[in-house]
């Protein structure tokens, strides 16, 4: 149980992004596999609305967003972008760009509205439409089962910190399986545990909002216990998608060279990485971060470690930024000299590179990388012509693509990239105050505008398809 592979990364290139604005002429110079798949993400509670519509349940997001203070410009997701009832234009939309894929949530308290009993066939419907739409259209359906929405019902039992949510969750995931297995290409488990369990149970700025660092050891636990579960209840179905989990990664430097900042940045690496990617694939947790813990660590059952360690067809990898280290915590990335997104986080594409090659390094038990989720917040403002001239995202995307062409180089085994997020959406703990989508929402009037980067991301499409056809 020793720590795999812990000497931090290093800075392998130089950090400048391109100065493209005109398109994507950087990502298009790497060459993809033809079988390579690009597409684009949402998820549930971020855009569809209707949040106690057609037998919904609240989830934890629906309550938390009711706390005083825990939402930046104190809105919630009961409209969004009320995709509930547009998803048809939204994924015209989609294939209007392009994309081969689109990547979606279902929301577990839409489908089970307590996370237990009976089911709502009413939610259950809204999502076969969904998929049955995505194929009618030529285009693939990437399903998340877990996209942070818990019933909130099961979160008044204890839920994720609980072990029944484990066998809850198994059960849902089955039931979505029998439901959609058979028509979509892919399903994965959870989306980010790290921020389940980090964001929503230590540092409490996400949903449930506690503050429990030895509840969220647990938590985390249950999320990958859960997963392996999952994975062994839908393998049991011999479905035809490919299944797997999608964590939010990233390479951890060491602000200097010293002692204590390269420590800091291991140490960083096993919480982030190392303790998702350890037991997913070599069957422990990484003793530093467990002799870290101490007695936060999590309880673990005979058996648990074997039932997580369950082979998957795949990895999602979300990726926004790098992470830097310092022993003293003095890094600041207003001051790094790098360009910084609305979130306040450096634009960094070479981390990409680093992450992904690092990955297949250290654990080539992961067969098939994707990149779920990469996109940058940027303030948009609508121009007098009505168009959204996003300069900014459009290098964002590029430079980032052409990371992951620089990843296969390299021969690591990439299956696709996926833009977050196709729209402007609820951003969680910010509100609507950040801006992620290439396609711009007025949330007065529900209005789409492609923006810049979506046509541009479309442009670079076209320029594919054509080439393969050549």
């Amino acid at each position: 149980m020793s720590p795999s592979n812990a000497s931090p990364l290093l800075p392998t290139a130089s950090p400048e992004a391109s100065t493209a604005t005109g398109g994507l002429p950087t990502a298009a110079a790497r060459r993809f596999p033809a079988d390579f798949v690009f597409g684009v993400a949402t998820s549930a509670y971020q855009i569809e609305g209707a949040h106690d519509r057609d037998g919904k349940g609240p989830s934890i997001w629906d309550t938390f967003c009711r706390q005083p203070g825990a939402i930046a410009d104190a809105s919630s997701g009961d409209l969004a972008c009320e995709h509930y009832d547009r998803w048809e234009q939204d994924l015209d939309l989609i294939q209007s760009l392009g994309a081969q894929a689109y990547r979606f949530s279902v929301s577990w308290p839409r489908v089970r509205p307590t996370g237990d009993g009976a089911w709502n066939e009413a939610g259950l419907a809204f999502y076969e439409r969904l998929v049955d739409g995505i194929r009618a259209r030529g285009m693939k359906a990437y399903l998340t089962l877990n996209h942070w929405d818990l019933p909130q019902a099961l979160q008044d039992l204890g839920g994720w910190g609980a072990r029944a949510t484990v066998d809850r969750f198994v059960e849902y995931a089955e039931g979505m399986g029998r439901r959609l297995g058979t028509k979509v290409a892919s399903i994965a488990t959870h989306n980010e545990p790290w921020v389940v369990a980090q964001l929503g149970h230590e540092s409490g700025i996400f949903a449930p909002g506690l503050k429990d660092r030895r509840l969220a050891a647990q938590v985390s636990h249950h999320l990958l216990l859960s997963h392996g579960r999952a994975i062994q209840a839908l393998r049991a179905l011999n479905l035809p998608a490919t299944l797997g989990i999608v964590l939010n990664l990233s390479p951890i430097y060491p602000a200097t060279d010293s002692a204590a900042d390269r420590a800091k940045a291991v140490l960083e690496d096993g919480k982030l990485r190392r303790w998702y990617m350890d037991p997913l694939f070599k069957g422990h947790y990484p003793l530093d971060v467990l002799e870290h813990l101490g007695e936060d660590a999590p309880q673990v059952q005979p058996g648990d470690l074997a039932l997580i360690q369950q082979p998957i067809d795949f990895l999602g990898i979300n990726y926004y930024s790098r992470g830097m280290a310092s022993a003293d915590n003095s890094f600041d990335a207003k001051h790094s000299g790098l360009p910084l997104t609305d979130m306040g986080w450096e634009i960094y594409p070479q981390g990409l590179t680093d992450l992904l090659v690092s990955l297949h390094r250290d654990y080539p038990e992961a067969r098939r990388l994707y990149v779920t989720e990469n996109g940058g917040a940027f303030p948009d403002p609508v121009s007098q012509d009505g168009q959204v001239h996003d300069a900014d995202r459009t290098c964002y995307l590029d430079t980032h693509i052409a990371a992951v062409g620089d990843a296969l180089q390299q021969g690591v085994p990439m299956g696709g990239y996926m833009v977050w997020s196709l729209l402007d959406n609820f951003e969680w703990a910010s509100g609507y105050e950040k801006r992620f989508g290439i396609v711009h929402v007025d949330y007065a009037t529900q209005k789409r505008t492609p923006k810049d980067s979506a046509l541009a991301f479309r442009d670079f499409l076209r320029g594919r398809t054509a080439s393969s056809q050549g």
